[in-house]
């Protein structure tokens, strides 16, 4: 099953990547690449015919990234918390005694730090936000695995990156790890938060600024509040993003909370970092290196349209002696 992405006929690297090779253009949209990586920008994934009339288990593996595609021990996430409450205390004035608790009890709150701030209401870029927290993080301790590389090359279903985190962001941790070309595609903050649309001219002179359509089913203003897991509204929207069945579909997640919606919107799910199962979970992972041994049904797929194949091809044979 292949997965095409909206705007490939638009972007100046088509035809420049083995991924861009396999996609086609569905609408009038615009995509980002990152290496070999198409970045959507919350534009729908269309599924093309293919497969078995009953079809796979699974179809698609929906992937976090930070503290699930490398552990929580390795630092980032403490980088990235102290670098959120350095913007706090610099940009924003908040007084530092402040900073700490307003950093995590927002974070509690909202999903993240970030879209905590919006609601209180301060206003300031997104982007410049991301360039100071992620932007001077300590990507150097992230290394390449070839273990985990070579674990998802050999997944059949179709894989994709969904966090919260910025695209950038993503970037420099698939490329650090030397992940680049595992992934399908990324539902990131900008798919789940894109820009306002450019001013459009109409034919009396005017001028109307047409909005992206709202992914959060009208239930918060875009401008008071950002789509983000662990709200149902996120994970329902990657789902709608994808194009995917929930009930196909397996979520990787080190959050509980994340974990709690994503069963909430009917995904399969597997906690990761974990040796016990949290609430909303089917599995639970010390390691996304122990994949295999905790979830052979993602190969089972492959093994049995092999044993098709082989079967299919049997020719019978009758000899005379």
């Amino acid at each position: 099953m292949i997965f095409s992405y909206s705007a490939i006929n638009m972007c100046p690297h088509y035809g420049s990547y083995p991924l861009c090779n396999k996609l086609r253009a569905t609408s009038q949209k615009t995509s980002l690449v990152q290496g070999n990586l198409i970045v959507c920008f919350g534009f729908t994934l269309t599924k093309m015919e293919g497969g078995s009339s009953n079809g796979p288990k699974y179809e698609c593996l929906l992937f976090d990234m930070d503290d699930t595609l490398y552990p929580l021990s390795l630092g980032i996430n403490m980088a990235c918390r102290k670098n959120i409450e350095e913007y706090m205390l610099h940009h924003m004035q908040i007084e530092e005694s402040e900073v700490p608790r307003l950093c995590l009890e927002l974070y509690r709150e909202y999903g993240t730090t970030m879209a905590g701030l919006k609601v209180m209401g301060y206003e300031f870029d997104n982007d410049e936000f991301h360039a100071y927290v992620h932007g001077r993080l300590p990507y150097e301790l992230l290394k390449p695995d070839p273990v985990l590389r070579n674990l998802l090359h050999s997944m059949p279903q179709q894989k994709i990156i969904f966090t919260n985190a910025d695209e950038a962001h993503v970037a420099q941790v698939l490329s650090r790890m030397g992940l680049e070309d595992c992934f399908h595609g990324v539902i990131c903050f900008e798919t789940l938060n894109p820009p306002p649309s450019e001013p459009v001219k109409i034919k009396d002179g005017t001028v109307e600024v047409k909005d992206p359509p709202e992914m959060n089913n009208g239930t918060s203003s875009r401008k008071t509040q950002i789509l983000c897991k662990p709200s149902v509204e996120a994970m329902e929207a990657a789902i709608r993003i994808a194009n995917v069945d929930p009930k196909k579909t397996i979520f990787f997640d080190d959050s509980v909370r994340n974990i709690a919606s994503g069963k909430a919107a009917g995904l399969h799910t597997v906690v990761v970092g974990r040796s016990t199962l949290v609430p909303g979970a089917d599995h639970a992972l010390n390691s996304i290196h122990n994949i295999k041994e905790a979830l052979p049904e993602i190969w089972e797929d492959e093994v049995e349209h092999l044993e098709q194949v082989i079967q299919s091809s049997a020719v019978e044979t009758v000899v005379l002696a």
